[in-house]
């Protein structure tokens, strides 16, 4: 009984590394997925999520490049605006802005929701991208454990915001798209409705999975409401692979001198592992296609845990009570 207590804090790190390994070995061996031909997008609108570095920056810069009016969401002006220059001067789009969304803070959510509505744009692609990992033990500005509150639940609340918009956006010959950026790590993740905040044995490593699983859970059910409603919007989760981003400061400095040493080598590059989020945001292939986990812009089967109605259904209607927003009927 003691050697497992002392055990059970390191299996949510073993299975990520475990996870993370496989999906490398995988990188290594199989052939990388190359961003096809894309048509143009002008006239339409993104709003991306962590845009102003890593994979977030990448997708924004794409999506530009075919067209695409784009509202970069973040919590660094500087640095938004910074992503803004550079994107506007390397695509020549000048529709191309930032607005300021801390999703460690819902007021800060609902007035970025506020002020992108002010702008009186439609809103055709939503790219949840931002996100946190491995953090230590914290928490966001409305008391929630800090994975769960910013890369799911400050989602969730923006996304639920926008929908409005995108329902009024969407069309017969394009429907809208919500695309949410998840992880492997999911498979490893665990809900546990009696402490989604993670209070009691906290670990960083397991935080991070289950917000990854949630927002899976959270892509599938949106997927089932919006299609009963029979509007033009569509919901897919993406997975952009092991890539070498800013993500990793909080690892280990051993793990941290590994990735340094080696990433050039072994991880896709913030650019590829954004090719997937740009797939499914504007490829006609997924045109009215929705409920999909993405991976290497292919479809494929995600955790079990995902499929089950019924905890889709509780975590949702758990994150509404979280969020303030309406109950289901």
């Amino acid at each position: 009984m003691a050697a497992m207590a002392l055990l059970s804090p390191l299996l949510p790190v073993l299975r990520n590394y475990y996870i993370a390994l496989k999906v490398i070995l995988q990188q290594l061996l199989c052939r990388a997925f190359v961003l096809p031909d894309l048509p143009r997008q002008d006239g339409k609108v993104a709003f991306v999520t962590g845009g102003s570095r890593g994979i977030g920056y990448y997708t924004a810069k794409h999506l530009a490049k075919h067209g695409m009016h784009v509202i970069i969401a973040g919590n660094n002006e500087a640095d938004g605006n910074e992503a803004v220059r550079r994107i506007q001067q390397d695509t020549l789009n000048e529709k191309v802005e930032f607005l300021f969304c801390d999703l460690a803070s819902m007021k800060s959510i609902r007035n970025c929701v506020q002020n992108f509505k002010a702008k009186n744009l439609g809103l055709h692609v939503l790219i949840n991208n931002a996100g946190v990992m491995l953090v230590p033990e914290s928490k966001t500005e409305d008391g929630f454990e800090t994975h769960f509150g910013l890369n799911f639940l400050g989602h969730f609340l923006l996304t639920n915001l926008l929908l409005d918009t995108m329902r009024k956006s969407g069309t017969p010959y394009f429907n809208t798209r919500v695309v949410t950026v998840s992880s492997a790590t999911h498979f490893n993740g665990e809900l546990n409705f009696d402490d989604l905040q993670t209070s009691h044995c906290y670990s960083s490593h397991g935080a991070y999975a289950q917000s990854k699983l949630a927002l899976v859970l959270f892509t599938y059910y949106l997927q089932h409401q919006l299609t009963a409603e029979g509007c033009y919007v569509t919901a897919n989760s993406v997975d952009p692979g092991v890539v070498n981003t800013n993500l990793y400061q909080h690892v280990s400095w051993p793990g941290r001198f590994v990735k340094w040493l080696t990433g050039w080598l072994f991880l896709k590059t913030a650019e590829e592992g954004a090719f997937t989020s740009i797939y499914a945001s504007i490829s006609p292939d997924l045109e009215g296609i929705g409920g999909c986990y993405l991976y290497n812009g292919q479809r494929i089967k995600s955790a079990d845990v995902t499929y089950n109605t019924e905890v889709q259904k509780k975590l949702w209607s758990e994150s509404c009570k979280m969020a303030a927003l309406p109950a289901l009927s």
